[in-house]
């Protein structure tokens, strides 16, 4: 499965510890992220992952194409609701493509665990089957 990782600065650290605590699920998964989200999660957990630009110079639109091009099958991009950044608006159009392509989208930790919880399961694998 393939998985993008976006985290706003005040959520950068929330991403590190949910990768850490999902090692092991995330490590069996082919990963993006955001230019800086990416470079701390993988110095941190030893992850391996595609690294596009940082989210204020566009790797979520970059992201955003990737889902629009079908190379991306869950976003997990944790916001922070209490204080916005100028490129936020970009968030509103990676959302609205998840919609379009039905990727399955967490916004914050607890979907986020519910949406891995549900890949470990298997309740994903119909991701695999549309892409066949």
């Amino acid at each position: 499965m393939n998985i993008a990782l976006i985290a706003h600065d005040a959520k950068k650290e929330l991403m590190v510890q949910f990768c850490i605590a999902y090692c092991g699920i995330l490590s069996r998964q082919n990963l993006c992220a955001t230019g800086t989200t990416g470079k701390i999660v993988s110095e941190t957990t030893g992850l391996k992952i595609v690294k596009y630009l940082s989210g204020a110079q566009g790797g979520g639109q970059q992201i955003s194409a990737k889902i629009g091009c079908g190379e991306v099958d869950m976003l997990l991009i944790f916001r922070d609701p209490l204080n916005p950044k100028p490129h936020e608006p970009s968030d509103i159009d990676l959302l609205r493509i998840c919609d379009m392509h039905n990727i399955p989208v967490a916004t914050n930790i607890a979907t986020a665990e519910i949406l891995i919880h549900g890949l470990e399961r298997g309740d994903l694998d119909w991701r695999d089957v549309m892409r066949r």
